[in-house]
This record gives structure tokens, sequence and C-alpha cells, in this order.
């Protein structure tokens, strides 16, 4: 999860980055004159990535909750386990696989 998401945050700068890249890109086009049609596409490049960034932080977000929450699950898991599983450890005989006894 943390690979994820350093790569979220790599992603979101690249995204923030190319929204303002093309935010400039349209103030040159405007500014040489150029038809009017590829400002206001060049612009609407800027408004998607600059939108998609936002997304992408909010993905970014969700997956640090997640990951915060599976490592609070774990640790749970281990405190109300730990007793049974030093039980089983300590034991010479095998233990049947989990779902045996649900049959």
């Amino acid at each position: 999860m943390d690979l994820a998401g350093n790569e979220l945050e790599a992603l979101l700068r690249g995204m923030r980055t190319n929204a303002q890249r093309a935010e400039s890109l349209a103030v040159d086009i405007a500014n040489a004159e150029l038809d009017r049609k590829f400002v206001e596409m060049t612009g609407q490049v800027s408004v998607a990535l600059g939108g998609a960034a936002v997304e992408v932080h909010k993905l970014h977000e969700t997956a640090q909750e997640v990951a915060g929450l599976a490592h609070d699950t774990r640790r749970t898991h281990a405190r109300l386990y730990e007793g049974l599983d030093a039980v089983r450890s300590s034991r010479k005989e095998r233990t049947p696989k989990p779902g045996f006894f649900a049959r």
C-alpha cells in the first residue's frame, strides 16, 4: 500500500504540473492569435487534468485510510488470537486446517 501511495503522489504531482502547463499553453496560443478552437481545446485539457488531479488526491486519501485500517485490523487480530496461537504452537500434535470442524 505504501508503494501505491507513493505512485499516487507522483501521479498527482504530474497531473497538476501538466494542468498548469496546458493552461500556460492555452494563454500562449491565445497570445499568438491562433484559431480560438485551439485555445478552448487546450483550456479544456487543463481543466480535465485539474479535475483528474482532484480525484487522484481523493483516491490517495482513501488508500491511506485503507492502509491504516488494515494495520489496525492486523494489530487487533494479533491481540485477540495470540493466546490461541501460543497454544497451537506449543503442541506436539498437528492441528486441523481452518474450517475442518465446520463440516
